[in-house]
């Protein structure tokens, strides 16, 4: 999805047993949503008035949000309040259908601002940017080699700052051709690991939005880069060019209700977290969106713009509601 959607993700945590996994619990599913002041109304959708275990959310810091600092250490108090670890993804500005290429007295700026506040918890993950295999997110360029510079640079500079910083990239459209505006997200990393081999060696975690294309409508049983399945494709990818074997999380993902969906979106919900998003190597996973709605996006909202239950809504629910606090599905 677009960086220009203000993003804030509550994910999925995926715990597993030795050699077992298991599927996501009741307090463990998530939900994208747009502003800092809808983190209670996401657990409230989520969790009900179940807060006694912990989840994951992913919210957006752009410029402007460096010159609220006393706004985040509240949403960060809360967080903690509700046992939630936020993984905080860095964004620029958007003008004229594009978002700035970061400087890197900008990025410098955003890390070390993140780092005067108090963080809940002992992680901090920052995520370096959004989608930059598309023109649109990069200053209306495709450039692996300058989307590299910058990438190693906030790695260094973040590790430098604090130990607690765990870094992950920007995740690519694992959907996007070869074209003028975009670049096939594996011909993008493998330009990055060219130009530079040691930038794929610095993150901590992967990035993914493995989406269930074509369409955003596709069975979750079907494999391949562009399913739901998508970060199993990466994280190969990235074992044949770092021989890292690393983690993900899955920051973007759901499907899109388009009316003849809505019949399976509850067995789609339900496969996904038992036999896809139960992979040992899955921390968290944040579907896209706790209310899109009127917009673009309306298709992939779990409430309407009045706030109430969509379709997908209801599908999601209908998965959690059985499942009590500790309670594996």
């Amino acid at each position: 999805m677009k960086q220009s959607v203000v993003a804030l993700l509550l994910g999925f945590s995926l715990f597993f047993s030795a050699g077992q996994s298991q599927a996501a619990t009741r307090s463990d599913l998530g939900v994208h949503i747009l502003r800092t002041d809808e983190l209670a109304k996401a657990v409230a959708f989520i969790d009900d008035d179940d807060v006694s275990t912990s989840s994951y959310v992913t919210i957006p810091y752009s410029y402007a949000d460096m010159k609220d600092p006393w706004r985040w250490q509240t949403f960060f108090e809360e967080c903690g309040r509700l046992g939630i670890t936020p993984i905080v993804r860095l964004t620029t500005e958007f003008h004229d259908g594009v978002w700035a290429v970061p400087t890197q007295k900008q990025v410098a700026d955003q890390i070390s601002s993140l780092d005067a506040l108090v963080w809940p918890g002992g992680e901090r993950y920052i995520i370096v940017y959004n989608e930059v295999n598309h023109a649109a997110e990069w200053g209306g360029t495709l450039d692996p080699a300058g989307y590299s510079d910058i990438l190693e640079f906030a790695t260094n500079w973040a590790h430098s700052e604090s130990a607690d910083f765990v870094v992950l990239p920007a995740a690519m459209d694992l959907d996007a051709p070869n074209s003028v505006v975009t670049m096939e997200a594996f011909s993008f990393l493998r330009q990055m690991q060219a130009y530079n081999p040691e930038v794929l060696q610095l993150i901590d975690v992967w990035n993914s939005h493995s989406y269930p294309n074509p369409g955003f409508t596709a069975s979750p049983e079907r494999v391949g880069k562009n399913s739901v399945r998508g970060f199993t494709a990466e994280l190969a990818l990235l074992k044949e060019l770092t021989g890292r074997d690393l983690h993900v999380m899955i920051t973007e993902t759901g499907w899109r209700d388009n009316g003849a969906l809505f019949p399976w979106l509850e067995s789609y919900y339900e496969y996904a977290m038992q036999h896809v998003w139960s992979d040992s190597r899955v921390i968290a996973v944040t579907p896209f969106i706790l209310q899109g709605a009127p917009g673009p996006f309306a298709g992939f909202s779990m409430l309407d713009e009045s706030g109430e239950l969509t379709s997908q809504g209801e599908a999601v629910r209908k998965i959690v509601a059985p499942v009590s606090g500790g309670e594996k599905l």
